[in-house]
């Protein structure tokens, strides 16, 4: 049984799939996209039905993460944000929505070698 839908927006594929994975096994219907745009049309879309947004916050070329987050908010203001940076993670108390969660990622270990999972690869977390 679905507890809800969550909106995942990330433009590495592995990631992403990561991500998706570990939500539906947590029993949550995904859609994942890769950019902004594509983001903003599925919300839009459905959007009674989108429970919660987990985004990156850099998505290439168009608008960002942090855009994404503004959109459904405008829409839902008690819609959970939660943000994923391997960099951006320093911009999120100017650009984040509030009572938002931000999700700092590590890229790679001290040898450089890269990290298997999102969740695995989690070096903080805070919420405002």
């Amino acid at each position: 049984m679905s507890v809800g839908v969550i909106l995942v927006v990330e433009d590495e594929p592995l990631i992403r799939l990561d991500v998706e994975s570990a939500l539906e096994e947590a029993g949550f219907e995904v859609v994942g996209v890769s950019n902004a745009s594509q983001a903003i049309a599925a919300f839009d879309l459905e959007a009674e039905k989108v429970r919660g947004l987990i985004t990156d916050i850099r998505l290439g070329p168009g608008q960002s993460g942090w855009d994404v987050a503004r959109h459904l908010r405008q829409a839902n203001s008690a819609l959970p944000v939660v943000y994923m940076s391997g960099d951006s993670a320093i911009h999120w108390g100017a650009e984040g929505v509030p009572n938002s969660v931000m999700k700092a990622l590590c890229l790679g270990t001290s040898d450089n070698r890269p990290h298997h999972s999102a969740e695995s690869a989690a070096t903080g977390r805070a919420t405002r």
